[in-house]
């Protein structure tokens, strides 16, 4: 019976010195078949270091606005009946067009009435100074005389001027883009009239990160791909901001479209790239 039991023994002894031998490759084994380690990750000491692509921020949509160089809302400087709008909105005109008309009836009268008055001044005017040689007249009203000449020639500037602002004649070639009065409507002064835009010349607003100014400087190419043409198009910076927010890390800019696209107007939109094979 001792035989036995110490045969037990010896035979539990050498199972559990196998179990020591093989638990370090057991382990081992059971790590590398974990779906951690299948996946490519590493214990944190054995991480690789990530690479320079990675430690870049992804990169932004850059969108961008196309607006006129030149646009104005132009208002009524008399008041008085609109009697003619010869243009249409949306339609081009020249430079010095006609665009809106007054009826200036009364104007034109108080300018007769001024210019009748500028006669009667200088009448006196001269009786006076032919008293003067003779003496009869003195100095004081002399002086007056001519003080009346040139107050009623003032007078008459400002009624002809007066009479120039019946007719709105187009500052430059462009386009109506909206009407906001009708024919036989009363306007006040300071009235608004017409909004215009010179769409000879258009550019593009946007905002762009300040890693940019490493890259771009006034007259630097870029593109522009508008939605709404599903185009792309060339244009060069033409204006950077003074100064970086320092929040978003971003500028104003502005840019010009180089060339002349007649399907372009503006409001219409789009992505900024500097590439010319597109973003």
């Amino acid at each position: 019976i001792m035989r036995i039991n110490n045969t037990v023994v010896l035979r539990d002894c050498l199972a559990a010195k196998i179990l020591l031998t093989l638990f370090p490759a057991v382990l081992s084994a059971a790590l590398f078949a974990s779906p951690a380690h299948s996946q490519g990750s590493y214990p944190p000491a054995l991480q690789p270091a990530p690479s320079e692509a990675d430690r870049a921020p992804p990169q932004r949509e850059i969108r961008a606005q196309l607006s006129a160089k030149r646009y104005a809302t132009l208002v009524a400087e008399v008041s008085a009946k609109v009697s003619q709008t010869p243009i249409a909105e949306g339609s081009a005109f020249r430079k010095g067009a006609l665009l809106i008309s007054f009826e200036c009836s009364i104007q034109k009268a108080q300018l007769d009435k001024l210019n009748a008055e500028l006669r009667g001044a200088e009448r006196v005017l001269a009786a006076n100074t032919a008293l003067s040689k003779l003496e009869s007249v003195g100095a004081l009203e002399l002086d007056m005389a001519r003080i009346a000449v040139d107050k009623a020639k003032a007078e008459v500037d400002v009624g002809a001027a007066l009479i120039k602002k019946c007719n709105l004649y187009a500052p430059y070639a462009g386009r109506l883009s909206e009407r906001k009065v009708r024919e036989e409507q009363f306007v006040q002064v300071g009235q608004p009239l017409l909004d215009i835009l010179d769409d000879s010349s258009l550019e593009l607003e946007f905002i762009i990160p300040s890693s940019w100014l490493s890259k771009v400087k006034i007259g630097s190419k870029l593109f522009v791909s508008i939605d709404e043409t599903k185009r792309d198009y060339p244009a060069k910076f033409i204006r950077l901001g003074a100064k970086v927010d320092p929040v978003s890390q971003s500028l104003k800019a502005a840019a010009e479209i180089d060339g002349r696209f007649t399907e372009l107007v503006p409001g219409m939109s789009g992505r900024v790239f500097l590439s010319d094979k597109g973003p």
